[in-house]
């Protein structure tokens, strides 16, 4: 679905080098003809704004995940594991943005359209509408929990705020959640151009650098105390049950840079379109130095007791001058990123949805009243998951790990297997069907791994 003037002109080769005509009879501000794309004061998004985005879609939640999964590969494995896969996830792009130009299309959907027909698109938007609503639920959950903290098995761990100013009515979880989704997240959401959120998209990668120098500076602080131990560079396989464990790390590295549903947005909107590939190269080399350094330095912090979620391991003392000041700094931080993110991962939600129920309709930016409906049914969705169904987590391990993986992995893969435009060559299917492989894999282990803990958690006594 595109915007284009009905009267074919000659002008738009380059956006860099546009000749502007003055015209003395045409007012200095457009009046109409912005439907039909005679004028348009958005001169394209710039490299470094683009960066930004791509990077925030990148760096979610799966952050605080990465050094757990160096305690499973050890740090040699599990560093050369997120190297390889940020070389993976560039080759699926490239496939990718490869068959877009061929076929002509500027969107995901219109690939899986070109490729497998309607229901090719319509698969790829549920998917899309899976992931992202179950990403978003996800992050509110969390920032819920950091900000008014949560009670598991009868223990109850106190929130930043309640830290602060003891339980009070308004810290409490409905009322901070609703008040960051209208504060926050509406506004945020309610920007139709992806380049009009570069500079939270900025902030919220500073923030997660803030969460990277703050474990540096502590860990830094206790090897020099002689207080951390030699970690392990290589996995512990002593038997059949510790061998089939290394296998839980491979979901959380395989989704690591799902990114692929805002590609295409990000590339529509950059002032020169042939710059994708280096957006999407340095995203991935910012987003994998980033994963590096926080799973070196929360693994070296932490060793063997480093959690699932490492966040939780700020709870504690950690033995350092202003301890509890910098737990509120790592806390606070990354729930800020959270909420900065959401608006990047919710705009693709939003243009899919659109898609999948509007598809013959005229481009959304161009309906008010639909992007209204739109964007206010799904904030309101997500809210009321996040705050009123207590198993939502629980479903969308299973869904969101199967969603991501077509998305990032399988879905490409298979459009390059198909080869509508004979375009892809014998190395491309050979890396086609180890990415299918590896994502089928991973997501029989995220299943059954998510289906053992659950059936573990529901059949232990209270």
């Amino acid at each position: 679905m595109t915007i284009g003037s009905p009267k074919p002109t000659k002008e738009k080769r380059s956006r860099k080098n546009k000749q502007v005509i003055v015209d003395e009879k045409v007012p200095l501000l457009p009046t109409k003809q912005v439907e039909d794309g005679g004028f348009d004061e958005f001169n394209g998004a710039s490299y470094t704004g683009a960066v930004f985005n791509l990077s925030t879609t990148i760096v979610g939640a799966g952050i605080m995940s990465l050094p757990a999964t160096m305690k499973v590969l050890g740090l040699a494995l599990g560093i050369s594991m997120i190297v390889f896969m940020a070389f993976l996830t560039d080759a699926s792009i490239e496939m990718l943005l490869r068959f877009s130009r061929a076929g002509k299309n500027t969107s995901y959907g219109g690939v899986m359209n070109d490729a497998f027909g309607k229901y090719g698109r319509m698969l790829l938007q549920v998917c899309v509408l899976v992931n992202n609503i179950g990403v978003l639920v996800v992050y509110m959950i969390i920032i819920g929990d950091v900000l008014s903290g949560t009670t598991s098995s009868g223990v109850h761990h106190a929130g930043v705020l309640e830290g602060w100013f003891g339980m009070q009515w308004w810290n409490g979880r409905t009322i901070v959640l609703l008040v960051t989704t209208l504060g926050i997240f509406a506004p945020l959401a309610s920007l139709k151009r992806i380049d009009s959120l570069r500079y939270t998209s900025a902030l919220s990668v500073a923030l997660a650098v803030v969460f990277l120098v703050v474990t540096a500076g502590i860990t830094v602080y206790k090897l020099l105390s002689g207080n951390v131990m030699m970690p392990r560079l290589l996995p512990e396989a002593t038997d059949l049950t510790s061998a089939l464990k290394l296998f839980t790390a491979v979901p959380v590295l395989v989704t690591a840079y799902i990114c692929h549903y805002n590609v295409h947005t990000i590339e529509n909107e950059l002032e020169d379109r042939k710059q994708i590939r280096g957006v999407v190269r340095s995203s991935l080399a910012l987003c994998s130095t980033v994963y590096v350094m926080i799973s070196l330095f929360g693994f070296l912090l932490f060793g063997d007791a480093t959690l699932d979620d490492v966040l939780a391991n700020f709870d504690t003392n950690l033995g350092v001058p202003f301890s509890s000041v910098l737990s509120d700094v790592v806390r606070v931080s990354y729930a800020a990123h959270l909420m900065l993110v959401f608006p990047i991962v919710f705009f693709p939600l939003r243009l899919n949805l659109d898609g999948l129920l509007f598809p013959s309709a005229r481009p959304l930016v161009l309906s008010n009243m639909r992007f209204a409906v739109i964007s206010i049914g799904l904030i309101g969705l997500i809210f009321l998951g996040a705050n009123f169904i207590p198993s939502i987590w629980d479903a969308f391990q299973f869904t969101g790990a199967t969603a991501a993986v077509c998305i990032g992995f399988i879905f490409p893969a298979a459009v390059t297997l198909g080869d509508h435009h004979g375009i892809a060559t014998k190395k491309d299917k050979i890396l086609c069907i180890f990415m299918i492989v590896l994502a089928v894999f991973s997501n029989v282990v995220a299943i059954y791994s998510d289906a053992y803990a659950l059936f573990k958690k529901t059949g232990s006594p209270q």
